[in-house]
């Protein structure tokens, strides 16, 4: 196993990246950082900058005019990473399908490893899957 992935299951940092949603899978997110869900004992943080990160962490719909934008983030993160969709619109748009501006799903655009479903998604969700990603990350 590499050093690089070795570190992964110790401590992922992770940078949030909102494509545009209605912003209920952020709050969700932010909930799994308070003292009740603690995600943070992990060693899972959030970090301020995609340079700094190993995994990304994507929320909302991707629309036309970010997608641009969101390569250019995702050529920022260091390689090996981890890419996770978060909630109903980053899967399949969710309450934006049909929309003009949504022709393409996160996944036509990253190359995403995990997905964790919901609108929005419960904080217990996600700690699960971040349980599931460590452990096939040790593999």
């Amino acid at each position: 196993m590499s050093l690089k992935i070795q570190a992964l299951t110790r401590s992922i940092w992770v940078y949030h990246l909102a494509t545009g949603s209605c912003n209920n899978c952020d709050i969700e997110i932010l909930d799994c950082i308070t003292p009740r869900f603690d995600l943070e004992r992990f060693g899972i943080q959030l970090v301020g900058s995609p340079c700094h990160a190993d995994a990304l962490l994507v929320t909302g719909n991707m629309t036309t005019k970010n997608i641009p934008r969101v390569k250019a983030v995702y050529e920022q993160v260091p390689k090996p990473n981890v890419i996770i969709a978060i909630g109903t619109c980053a899967l399949d748009h969710g309450m934006f399908d049909g929309s003009y501006t949504s022709r393409v799903k996160v996944d036509d655009i990253l190359p995403v490893d995990f997905y964790v479903p919901g609108c929005p998604p419960k904080p217990e969700g996600m700690i699960a899957a971040v349980a599931k990603l460590i452990a096939q990350l040790r593999q």
